[in-house]
């Protein structure tokens, strides 16, 4: 990256940091079961709410104790189950259309952060019905306040329920941008691990390494908090304790209500300190061929931390010691290694590949260039890269990298 193009992103990224203390960020209200969410249904007593989920929740019957509760109180229950994996502007438009055609005045999001992201944009849609997606993208473009949304996350990964941000694929377009704005952080949110109890294996351990991600890019930045800080130590702790616990036996209460713990704390840290690199190489994936974003994150992690170098070593160290990792007396290069490596054995022990299968030579300029736009002058990275030196990072996880 050249000179200027860095000296603008640190000035950029300073402004941020010195205004953290007097940004609007707050945190959902929090239950521990849906039957909890009796009361503060009854206060906000909408005539209608829209749930939005997709079609395997709904058949598997995990939403029916919502739907139940909802008629118990004589509240409309509209169904959108739709969503996607990578959520579309489609299906958000679709989701728009039911909302308003029913005169629905609350948002009820149950699934992993897909059908979170997607209930979001709604919300924005809702508040600016004249404004497309596309428009709302970016960085506080929603300032009025959404429809209330309540999240139920079931998936222990992504954090949408505690974050700013949505996460909506253009699918003409092949490209996944982010919507960030103060009123998308849902005014309540459910944390019960029995929701994630039927997450496959695999999910499990994909969505638990999104966490991850979230934790480490948080707290290896240049605009952390004591506070955020604190989560992301707290939410690696956390993961190196339970992820590979709840992948053995998803029976595992115990470790998957930790995991949910984890991602929540991750989701309130990165939506202060933000992400970096992982996330913006992993959405331009998603967006290009829709690659599943835990997915993308966990192959991507170690080989960007590497990139990093000296520049995150000593935060690495810290993380590494959190992790459980590091030993008395560990150098900061060495903490750095043992914490890369142990991400590594961590994916394998967990089945999740070291490549990612389908990119495409001929699609890595346009990849690179979409992941620089999201990330800089934003995203506080350790250590600063255009386009061009992002462009590596899609040849070291490509599959045919490993073809003789």
């Amino acid at each position: 990256m050249n000179a200027l193009k860095k000296l603008w992103c640190r000035v950029y990224q300073t402004a941020f940091r010195l205004a953290l203390p007097v940004l609007p960020y707050r945190e959902p209200a929090c239950f521990s079961s849906i039957d909890a969410l009796r009361e503060p249904l009854c206060a906000l007593h909408p005539a209608a709410a829209l749930l939005v989920t997709d079609a395997f929740l709904r058949k598997s019957g995990l939403t029916q104790p919502l739907e139940d509760l909802l008629s118990q109180l004589s509240i409309r229950c509209i169904v959108y189950d739709g969503v996607c994996p990578n959520p579309s502007v489609r299906n958000a438009e679709d989701a728009l259309g039911l909302y308003t055609a029913n005169g629905c005045e609350c948002l009820i999001a149950l699934g992993g952060g897909s059908a979170i992201d997607c209930a979001k944009a709604v919300g924005a849609r809702a508040a600016y019905p004249r404004k497309t997606l596309g428009q709302l993208s970016g960085l506080l473009r929603v300032l009025k306040r959404i429809p209330p949304l309540i999240a139920i996350p079931t998936t222990a990964g992504t954090g949408s329920e505690a974050t700013l941000a949505a996460v909506i694929t253009d699918s003409e377009l092949k490209h996944k941008y982010t919507i960030n704005s103060f009123p998308l952080i849902p005014s309540h949110a459910v944390l019960d691990p029995a929701m994630t109890r039927t997450l496959p294996p695999s999910l499990t351990a994909t969505t638990g390494m999104d966490a991850l991600t979230h934790a480490v890019e948080a707290y290896i930045g240049r605009s952390t908090t004591r506070e955020t800080r604190r989560l992301s130590l707290q939410a690696v702790r956390l993961i190196f304790e339970n992820l590979e616990s709840a992948y053995a036996d998803g029976d595992n209460m115990t470790a998957r209500a930790q995991m949910l713990n984890a991602s929540y704390a991750a989701g309130v840290a990165f939506t202060r300190s933000y992400v970096g690199y992982v996330h913006a190489l992993a959405h331009s994936l998603g967006g290009q061929y829709n690659t599943p974003h835990g997915l993308a994150n966990a192959v991507l992690l170690p080989h960007v931390l590497s990139a990093y170098g000296s520049a995150a070593h000593k935060k690495l160290h810290d993380l590494a010691n959190a992790a459980g990792v590091a030993t008395p007396g560990c150098s900061d290069s060495e903490a750095a290694k043992r914490f890369i490596a142990a991400i590594r054995q961590m994916n394998a022990r967990m089945g999740i590949p070291d490549t990612l299968p389908g990119i495409r030579r001929e699609d890595i300029p346009l990849m690179a260039s979409h992941a620089d736009s999201e990330a800089n002058p934003l995203y506080p990275v350790p250590v600063l890269m255009d386009a061009k030196e992002l462009e590596k990072f899609y040849y070291l996880v490509a599959e045919w990298r490993k073809q003789p």
